[in-house]
């Protein structure tokens, strides 16, 4: 197989194994959903101005759902493991390396939600307890690698848009996509695009998204008391 398939695979086993872990620990699979909920919280209270931003919502809202949400993508993986040789046949090599760059990231935030809910155990969910297992977790150079695929997907997405080319090859690919049973990858290709054109430029949304999680990051793994960690920040709006 192509290598980029084969990382694709790779990074997609790395999300299973993550699910089977947390399938076989029940407590474990219910803090990583109350997590998963908390971070989408989180990431509401930080980008409310572009949620609510006539231009940036629809970008907003895609990264919340898409990229950034509690939503289970266990159909969506199963869908891409399974055609993994038909998505690098079929499909342009930029939507191949976009949805490299896609698994990679699913795999890491993975893992670190896992991580982090270990930390957590049976603690009670709250701004105290979010710091304690970020700081736990550590892996400070895996969050700067997920602030920095999550900015690759956006910058892919954007690049698209200026493409007409590759834009009438996605819709020429409806048609194999849903005989190959890609649908939810021409789906995820197509909504990241219509709404990445609609930001006529999405260098400063990035820019600003890649500044206020990088800062973010910053705050929590170098404050030594959460009053400080959370000073200033949307998180400190959170219970």
């Amino acid at each position: 197989m192509h290598p980029t398939g084969d990382a694709i695979l790779a990074d997609l086993k790395r999300v299973d194994a993550e699910r089977r872990a947390r399938a076989a620990d029940r407590a474990l699979d219910a803090t990583v959903v109350a997590l998963k909920a908390y971070q989408h919280q989180r990431f509401e209270a930080t980008y409310a101005d572009l949620l609510a931003d006539p231009r940036y919502t629809a970008a907003a809202h895609f990264f919340l759902d898409e990229l950034y949400g509690p939503h289970d993508f266990t159909n969506r993986d199963a869908q891409f493991a399974r055609v993994v040789p038909g998505l690098v046949r079929l499909f342009p090599r930029e939507v191949v390396d976009t949805v490299a760059h896609l698994a990679a990231l699913h795999a890491l935030s993975e893992e670190l939600d896992t991580q982090m809910a270990r930390h957590l155990g049976a603690r009670a969910l709250d701004r105290a307890a979010y710091v304690e297992a970020w700081q736990r977790t550590g892996r400070p150079h895996d969050r700067q690698r997920q602030i920095e695929l999550m900015h690759r997907v956006g910058l892919d997405l954007d690049v698209y848009t200026r493409n007409p080319l590759l834009r009438h090859s996605l819709r020429m690919m409806r048609g194999p996509a849903r005989l190959a049973r890609l649908d939810a990858l021409q789906q995820f290709l197509e909504s990241g695009f219509d709404t990445f054109r609609a930001l006529r430029g999405a260098q400063p949304f990035l820019a600003l998204i890649v500044r206020r999680e990088t800062e973010l990051a910053d705050r929590l793994f170098g404050a030594t008391d959460v009053a400080v960690a959370t000073a200033g920040d949307p998180l400190g709006q959170l219970p």
